[in-house]
Parts: structure tokens; C-alpha cells; sequence
């Protein structure tokens, strides 16, 4: 497989809220967003969703490249090294220029089966689909792996 163009498609659902309430060891914050996080560039935030929104979809231009192991999913939001490859949704609370982020969920491409991850490399999508509430009720963080989060390949139409 040369290099090949993949889209990663994240369809979010189950968004906590505008507020996320302190707890112990926690201060709690308030007009909260989420979105993807650029490599090397925690500031810059692709396309913010505000945290009482129904969903969110988020589509990231990438590059597939074969290795021995599998596929291996390059592009400006896609973080860490080969066979630990991830996107960051990052927590921001405020608004305007002064936002502050207080959390982050690591989706880990990772863990896309090898067979989801060629089928996706055929098609030309990779589809991510997750709620973004933990079992607490606040904004999801930590290692992202499946089941809590399904992955697929898709086919790349309008609007994808």
C-alpha cells in the first residue's frame, strides 16, 4: 500500500453539559467545550463544541502508511508515535481567548482492529463513535478504547 488519503470521521454523542460540577480535588468549571487538539499545539482547537450541544462530529484529513504491523495514521491532529498513535479531545472551560483546558480524552487509534483499520484505508474513512459522559457524569478523559468507543470503516460520501 503506497500512502493513501484517509478521513478519521468522530461522531460524538452524550455531551455532559455547559457546567462541570468540583468535586474533591476537583474545582469544577463552567461554559465548558470540547474539541480535538493539534500535534504540538494544545492552544489550537479544532472546531469547539460547546458541552450541552446534541453531538459533535469533528473530520481529520490524514495519510495512511503500511508497516509490518498494520496501518499506521498520520496527519496534523494525530498525536504520539507509530503504534501509539491517538487524537486528544481537550476540555476547555471559558470563553473567548481566555479558555483553559481541564481535561482530555485520548482516543487511541491504536486499538482499531487491523482489519477495521485496511477496510477504512479501502474506503477512505475512518468512523469513531462515542458518548463523551463518563459513569460519574463529567466529561470523558483518560485512554479511550473500545468498548467505549466503536470503530469502523465507512465510505466516503457527501458530507463525510
Amino acid at each position: 500500500m503506497a500512502n493513501t488519503s484517509v478521513r478519521i470521521r468522530i461522531e460524538a454523542t452524550d455531551l455532559p453539559g455547559r457546567s462541570c460540577p468540583a468535586a474533591p480535588g476537583f474545582p469544577g468549571y463552567d461554559d465548558i467545550h470540547v474539541a480535538v487538539q493539534r500535534r504540538g499545539r494544545p492552544e489550537e482547537l479544532l472546531e469547539p463544541v460547546a458541552g450541552d450541544a446534541a453531538g459533535a462530529v469533528w473530520t481529520l484529513e490524514c495519510t495512511a502508511k503500511a508497516l509490518p504491523a498494520g496501518v499506521d495514521l498520520l496527519g496534523p491532529y494525530v498525536q504520539g508515535g507509530p503504534g501509539a498513535r491517538f487524537v486528544y479531545l481537550s476540555w476547555v472551560a471559558g470563553g473567548g481567548g481566555g479558555r483553559t483546558m481541564f481535561r482530555r480524552a485520548k482516543l487511541m487509534l491504536a486499538a482499531v482492529e487491523r482489519d477495521t483499520a485496511e477496510a477504512a484505508v479501502r474506503s477512505g474513512l475512518l468512523v469513531a463513535r462515542l458518548g463523551l459522559t463518563d459513569a460519574e457524569g463529567q466529561p470523558l478523559c483518560a485512554a479511550v478504547r473500545p468498548p467505549s468507543v466503536v470503530w469502523s470503516a465507512g465510505a466516503a460520501g457527501p458530507g463525510a
